[in-house]
């Protein structure tokens, strides 16, 4: 199951305008992504635009995929911000994996801000063909 929207995406950003006092909550915030399938995987895609390839972690963990990256401020305390809308600190998703995915082969890529996974669908999940033998008029499924 995947949440593909966040309802309270735009109640942390009103937050983090009003009360954080660094632009970053307890709540991690929410990082857009894309799920396809595509023969026999699933990609997933996460914008993480400005985030460092070494800030980004990759868990899996009873079929539960964990993604946490984290984008930092400038760097400067004493900038005082007229706008920002965008968002830093630390970010995460969780996945739900069906058992019908090869959760240990997973492959990871990052380029140009997007974090691509690519999850293959489990040899046993996959059609395949059932024999039927005929003995008389009775039949028989060798699987």
């Amino acid at each position: 199951m995947l949440m593909r929207t966040d309802p309270f995406r735009e109640l942390d950003r009103l937050t983090q305008q009003f009360l954080g006092a660094n632009g970053t909550l307890a709540r991690p915030a929410a990082m857009p992504m894309d799920a396809y399938r595509t023969g026999d995987e699933y990609v997933v895609a996460f914008d993480l635009p400005g985030v460092r390839p070494d800030s980004i972690d990759l868990d899996v963990s009873q079929n539960v995929l964990t993604v946490k990256a984290e984008r930092p401020g400038p760097g400067d305390d004493s900038a005082e911000y007229q706008v920002a809308e965008r968002p830093r600190g630390v970010f995460s998703r969780q996945l739900f994996l069906g058992e019908t995915l090869d959760a240990d082969n997973i492959q990871a890529g990052y380029e140009a801000g997007v974090l691509s996974l690519r999850i293959p669908v489990a040899e046993r999940a996959k059609p395949r063909k059932i024999a039927i033998s005929a003995d008389n008029d009775t039949k028989r499924i060798n699987a």
